[in-house]
């Protein structure tokens, strides 16, 4: 009997559960919608010469810290909430009570290096800008000690200011393959007490500087959305890969009009929704803040689960990562 026999053998029988729970999950899994913000300063925002950032990345603006703000309470008032991942210098700052105030309404804050550090950096040199203009800070040490010594402090910022355990690990920059075949540095975040990471970024059409994409290239970034689907590495250790296109993929490579990356971002969520996948939105407050200071991004994404009904559900990276079976 092929499976259309069994599903109308079932409905004629009444007998739900014929099928065992894969039927039933089936019939309610839902496409997971997660938006995610990195703390940080970015290159070129708010102005295109402004570069002095990649010497301070934790040196969170004050528009940077409102609309990472505003978009939490844009979000909770749908019944979501934002997946953070903090650079450590961040909490250097003076005032942190609003990031405190964040955890405190639910929303997950992760770990994003102290530095914001390459994690498949070779070389002490590639490290970090930082450390190329002061290479003393990390002088006699190796990029495997850097790397990880960068991860633990911004664990113990995170509980010494604010008083909030990890909740999870993103790398500084996204990788077209993630960690695979970096068996090291998966053992790594989990010898740290990370189950999950958020590394991958599949690679995706783009156009030419203040070029209107084409119907190609929305094409392409859907198609990559396939690719973007969490999976588990032989280590156990689950990957939760950033959806195309982020922010900066837009505004900074492809210096984009905001109508032109909506739609882009409608396309990639429709598709999620349709195909009952995962979306894992990637954005910086340092970034969008600035191109779209009226959220008009996280209204889109919100708009579009609160259509979808039960067809989908906000998300964080925790329970994407916990639907997932490890070896």
């Amino acid at each position: 009997m092929n499976r259309r026999d069994w599903m109308k053998a079932a409905a004629a029988l009444g007998v739900s559960g014929m099928f065992g729970c894969d039927a039933r999950a089936e019939s309610t899994k839902k496409a997971q919608i997660a938006i995610t913000l990195d703390l940080e300063m970015s290159r070129n925002f708010p102005h295109w010469d402004d570069t002095h950032w990649d010497y301070e990345k934790g040196n969170l603006n004050d528009d940077a810290k409102k609309y990472a703000v505003a978009a939490g309470e844009r979000v909770k008032t749908h019944g979501g909430r934002i997946h953070y991942f903090c650079v450590g210098r961040v909490l250097e700052q003076p005032d942190v009570a609003w990031l405190q105030k964040l955890a405190q309404d639910g929303h997950p804050i992760g770990n994003h290096t102290y530095d914001h550090v390459y994690l498949l950096a070779k070389t002490n040199a590639e490290l970090q800008f930082r450390f190329q203009r002061a290479p003393w800070l990390i002088e006699g040490r190796s990029t495997a000690d850097v790397l990880r010594e960068n991860i633990r402090l911004t664990t113990l910022g995170l509980k010494h200011r604010i008083g909030i355990d990890n909740r999870g690990f993103r790398t500084p920059g996204g990788f077209a393959n993630g960690l695979k075949g970096r068996e090291d540095l998966q053992q790594m975040l989990l010898d740290n007490g990370f189950h999950w990471v958020s590394s991958l970024y599949p690679p995706h059409a783009d156009t030419k500087p203040k070029e209107q994409p084409t119907e190609a290239v929305y094409q392409n970034i859907v198609e990559a959305q396939a690719k973007a689907q969490p999976f588990v590495y032989p280590t156990g250790l689950v990957e939760i890969p950033m959806c195309p296109i982020s922010d900066i993929g837009a505004f900074r490579t492809g210096q984009w009009k905001l109508e032109w990356f909506l739609e882009a971002v409608r396309r990639a969520v429709t598709w999620a929704i349709e195909h009952k996948a995962v979306f894992d939105f990637l954005a910086h407050p340092s970034c969008l803040g600035v191109v779209d200071s009226e959220l008009k991004t996280i209204d889109l994404i919100c708009d579009l689960v609160k259509k979808a009904g039960n067809a989908a559900e906000f998300a964080n990276l925790d329970q994407i990562a916990a639907k997932l079976t490890r070896p």
